[in-house]
């Protein structure tokens, strides 16, 4: 089964240098985890449907409660990941802005926990976000996301392969 999803990666320029906005995974499973916990905002989209650019921007604002800020988007390309045979392809796109976790109102979602237990829960998507240099954001992203850190520094050193 393949699941397509699409994001945007808010990054800003800082004395410290570069620092992407990331958010930690909502719900009891991420609860007390932090390393490969957090995640790109992103959300799944059907082909056809919807374009990539359509869905990374509601899922953005579904996710934190707030628009992409405006800016140039920069196309960070495709990461497959997942196993057996669920694989999820994401799309990704960076935009430069400047967000205040204060600020977001995440979005929620219902789940049965605990698990066979019949009771319902609604959780945060996200339960909290941060801004982190890419050294510190990367064992914290989900696995598969973490090239396109890779990806957006290459594009700001001006050293990305063109298409």
């Amino acid at each position: 089964m393949d699941v397509y999803s699409a994001g945007v990666l808010v990054f800003r320029r800082g004395e410290a240098g570069i620092e992407v906005l990331i958010g930690h995974m909502g719900g009891p499973l991420f609860a007390k985890k932090d390393e490969s916990a957090w995640s790109i905002p992103k959300g799944e989209y059907e082909i056809g449907v919807e374009s990539a650019e359509v869905a990374a921007a509601r899922e953005f604002t579904e996710e934190l409660g707030l628009p992409v800020p405006d800016g140039r988007w920069i196309a960070l390309g495709d990461v497959q990941y997942g196993s057996g045979s669920r694989r999820k392809t994401v799309t990704v796109w960076a935009v430069e802005g400047d967000l205040d976790p204060d600020a977001i109102v995440p979005g929620t979602f219902t789940m049965e926990w605990p698990p066979r237990s019949g009771r319902l829960g609604e959780f945060p998507e996200i339960d909290r976000v941060g801004w982190f240099a890419p050294a510190i954001a990367e064992p914290k992203l989900v696995k598969g996301q973490r090239p396109l850190l890779q990806r957006l520094a290459e594009h700001l050193a001006g050293t990305a392969p063109t298409p």
